[in-house]
């Protein structure tokens, strides 16, 4: 006898893939496809901030370049997808004064970066461009390496295969990758269907959920990144909902195999 799927069924498939470590499901999100002065694109753009703030997200991201221990001096940096820009200016605040002097790079596919956000990071010393550009069109002619590429939230947005390419794209333009994603686990999920308890908007909510089911765990942004000597991989959890992945290059004679706290 065949019985018929309900809501209820479909739902405990979903949360049995989640928790038995299914492979990433990728589907398409709502605010990548709503034009830049949608209201509720808008809307959605303030949520991920909140969303950032809770996740303590910003913090993460700048601990670990402080840990990376980059060079000296004035640095280059990228953003990938760097969305409003106002990620970047948290980054930027809690690093303080001795990155005064560094030139940031912000790329994304639509141009949100206000004046308000260019003006206060001038105003802690950081040079600033933004770029409405392709992630995949715009790599291949950087006219020079950065010294950090980082994203927030970005990466879970691809399949393996594109992935890789972009991976290895970065591999040659940067000598420190930092990427924080969503960490597929049931907890994420949980989280994620909560959000209306922030008040984020039904676009914020769908997205979450699709987020979670596309991010990553283990080591499955290491076995991506390209297999040559010279790099240290770092992939681990970042909180309770969050996955944090760090490549840099040294002089090691091993390739980039990773190493995992999970």
């Amino acid at each position: 006898m065949i019985r018929e799927s309900t809501p209820q069924a479909a739902a405990a498939v979903k949360f049995s893939r989640i928790t038995n470590h299914a492979a990433r499901t990728i589907q398409s999100e709502l605010l990548d496809h709503l034009p830049e002065t949608d209201p509720s694109a808008i809307r959605s753009r303030r949520d991920l901030q909140r969303v950032n703030w809770w996740m303590g997200n910003v913090s993460k991201v700048a601990r670990a370049l402080n840990e990376a221990r980059v060079r000296a001096g004035p640095r280059r940096f990228v953003e990938l997808g760097a969305g409003d820009g106002t990620f970047f200016l948290g980054i930027a605040r809690l690093l303080g004064p001795g990155w005064k002097g560094s030139r940031a790079l912000l790329l994304d596919r639509q141009e949100l970066v206000s004046s308000d956000t260019r003006v206060s990071l001038e105003e802690l010393g950081w040079q600033v461009q933004t770029v409405r550009a392709d992630v995949f069109e715009t790599l291949p002619r950087l006219d020079e390496r950065c010294d950090v590429m980082f994203t927030n939230l970005f990466l879970h947005h691809f399949p393996a295969s594109r992935l890789q390419g972009l991976l290895r794209l970065a591999a040659t333009r940067t000598s420190l990758f930092v990427a924080l994603e969503p960490r597929r686990s049931i907890q994420s999920l949980l989280f994620s269907r909560l959000l209306w308890f922030i008040g984020c908007n039904y676009v914020t909510r769908h997205d979450a959920v699709v987020s979670v089911q596309a991010g990553f765990r283990e080591k499955e942004l290491s076995s991506l990144w390209p297999r040559e000597p010279g790099w240290q991989c770092t992939e681990r959890r970042a909180g309770q909902f969050s996955h944090l992945y760090v490549a840099q290059r040294s002089g090691s004679a091993g390739a980039c195999l990773g190493t995992t706290t999970d």
